[in-house]
């Protein structure tokens, strides 16, 4: 049996030499593309090129907001089902793994039987016992890579979904936040909205009074009761929102709804963003952007799948081997002269098969060129995404300094129309006319600061970040 091994060993070193050998094309990296010095739609304040931070949601310092995204990160449906399939993808690469090493599968068996008596005179035990076990072994001789473009593949596959899982956090992050955020601002309006209401109510009673007096027509008592009405229908619609983004945040962190009630209870004040914000460049955001990742990881793939195929225009040879011991006593099974082998060198080439293969070539390549035209879009997008945010951010902080002026503006003429008041030549209705103005400029403003926090949450799912490996 050793003879017969030492016969191989020129094969087994023909394999060792070409062991190194894939054919297909080799992949090295994605094709480049031309990205700007600097981020075009940069804004003039409040924004710098420095490095960015990956837990953006900290720089709002509010710690109910940190908890929510802790549990969705943990608990939320959708990055449950990315971590399984990055599972299924490992366990995918594993056996592909398999398929290079050499297969092995061992039997033994046991069999008594009694035979028929034949009246010969030799001597013949009966019942008949025997003892058998055997090795059979198999190697497919990877001479063209074709397993090792397999698990280049499969390897790469994996990458993407991790990369899936990490998209799948940014995009988490950021939906917990804008309904936070928009939760924060509805109940601040409402707050609002309810002062404001309050207010009416007294101008109302006033000018009935000065309508009982003849001081005021049935038209300005219709006119503000109209107004009253107004207010108060739209406390419903702002409730039903409230409650609508408490049961998504409680979706988004896998629970029922009404389980955060208790959790959101009293956030009526939308937290601050920060009045300074890093954003990288653009060659941070292509190399930190999952989804760019997850596309350059499948061009990678689709790649090596071409090699996969090419390869079955080569031959492939396989060594078998059989190795097996019997005996009519199990005490000399193993012993010498028991023994029974087999090897067989097996070639396999499918040389009729060229057109069917070579069209499975030209369809790899085809999926080859589409994952890197995926690539390239979704590169594009990418800065797209990027400069819009950015765009967006820079002018919502503008119209934000705006409604804050005239908040400021309506607030002073609430406080000289006190003083008139005070003075005796001004009336309550002057009063509290300019402080119905003033609580309209404070909802326009809590609506322009929410809208600003919602431009900075897109801002940094744009920019890639809220995912941890």
């Amino acid at each position: 049996m050793n003879n017969k091994l030492m016969r191989l060993a020129p094969l087994g070193g023909l394999a060792m030499l070409l062991a190194g050998c894939s054919v297909g094309p080799d992949y090295h990296g994605a094709p480049g593309v031309p990205l700007t010095a600097k981020f075009t739609r940069l804004p003039n304040s409040g924004v710098s090129t420095g490095q960015a931070q990956s837990q953006w949601w900290l720089a709002f310092h509010d710690e109910r907001l940190n908890q929510l995204i802790v549990k969705a990160m943990q608990h939320n449906p959708d990055i449950d089902i990315a971590r399984a399939r990055l599972q299924q993808s490992r366990a995918a690469l594993a056996g592909d793994q398999a398929q290079e090493m050499p297969k092995l599968d061992a039997t033994g068996a046991m069999v008594r039987a009694r035979l028929p008596e034949t009246g010969t005179a030799l001597p013949i035990s009966n019942p008949v016992n025997l003892y058998s076990s055997g090795f059979d072994a198999s190697w497919e001789l990877d001479l063209f890579g074709q397993n090792r473009r397999t698990v280049e593949a499969g390897r790469a596959q994996q990458e993407a979904s991790e990369a899936s899982l990490a998209d799948t956090q940014v995009s988490i992050a950021a939906e917990v936040a804008s309904n936070y955020l928009q939760l924060c601002g509805a109940q601040e309006q409402l707050a609002n909205l309810q002062k404001n209401i309050a207010l009416q109510q007294q101008t109302v009673a006033l000018t009935q009074q000065r309508q009982s007096r003849g001081a005021a027509n049935d038209t300005d008592v219709h006119r503000l009761q109209t107004d009253l009405e107004n207010s108060q229908a739209e406390v419903p619609n702002q409730i039903a929102q409230i409650n609508e983004y408490k049961d998504q945040l409680a979706f988004l962190s896998g629970l029922t709804p009404g389980a955060l009630d208790n959790l959101l209870s009293g956030a009526v004040v939308l937290p601050a963003e920060p009045q300074q914000i890093n954003v990288g460049d653009p060659v941070d955001l292509i190399r930190r952007r999952p989804d760019v990742r997850n596309a350059e990881r499948k061009l990678a793939a689709s790649t090596a799948t071409v090699g996969e195929h090419v390869a079955d225009l080569y031959p492939k040879i396989t060594l078998r081997g059989i190795l097996g011991f019997s005996s009519d006593t199990s005490s000399e099974m193993f012993s010498h002269g028991n023994e029974s082998w087999l090897l067989v060198p097996m070639l396999q080439w499918n040389i009729l098969d060229f057109s069917r293969i070579r069209s499975q070539i030209n369809v790899a390549k085809a999926q080859r060129d589409e994952a890197e035209a995926e690539w390239r879009k979704t590169v594009l997008n990418a800065l797209r995404d990027a400069n819009g945010s950015l765009s967006r951010y820079g002018e919502q902080r503008r119209t934000l300094v705006n409604y804050m002026t005239v908040e400021t503006m309506a607030g002073q003429d609430e406080r000289l129309m006190k003083q008139r008041y005070g003075a005796g030549v001004a009336s309550l209705i002057d009063v509290l006319d300019t402080q119905r103005t003033q609580l309209n400029a404070s909802q326009k403003r809590i609506q322009s600061q929410t809208d600003l926090a919602l431009d900075y949450v897109a801002l940094q799912k744009s920019l890639g970040l809220g995912w941890e490996s």
